[in-house]
């Protein structure tokens, strides 16, 4: 069996360093650039969609959220029904720093699929979305407090 998940791995921690490395002019750092960019494509949205979103438990995405919030990227509303629920709101800062973080994307795309053509890009989307779904059902199971079978 192919040790797929490694090459994943080596390359989302690749990304994610760079990313690090870039984005910490605009006093981003850890990772933070995955939550802003979530916020700003779904204004409004609660914390623990959020964290959903990205795959990760509630208590990670609170952190990277409240450094956001400090550094003035995002901002906490009350929701209008239940005021229990904050909702999340990107800043202009935040909404600023949207489209530097967008073309960083867009090029490490280029950079990763350089060589493949439409087919292949496109087939490789397709296989890694696929990966992607039958991790999550898992990610779901043991969330729930379950365990896996090895």
């Amino acid at each position: 069996m192919k040790d797929i998940l490694r090459e994943i791995g080596m390359i989302a921690r690749a990304l994610d360093s760079i990313s690090n490395i870039e984005f910490k002019e605009h006093d981003l750092t850890k990772g933070q650039y995955l939550y802003l960019v979530r916020i700003c494509e779904n204004p409004g949205i609660i914390l623990e969609k959020l964290a959903e979103m990205i795959k990760v438990d509630r208590t990670t995405a609170s952190r990277a959220v409240k450094k956001l919030d400090m550094n003035g990227f995002i901002e906490k509303k009350g929701d209008q029904h239940n005021k229990k629920i904050k909702r999340l709101y990107p800043t202009e800062k935040g909404q600023s720093v949207y489209p530097f973080i967008i073309r960083e994307n867009n090029h490490s795309n280029k950079v990763a699929l350089d060589g493949f053509s439409e087919e292949e890009a496109e087939r490789a989307l397709q296989l890694l979305q696929k990966v992607r779904m039958n991790i999550e059902k898992n990610w779901d199971y043991v969330k729930k407090g379950n365990k896996r079978n090895y």
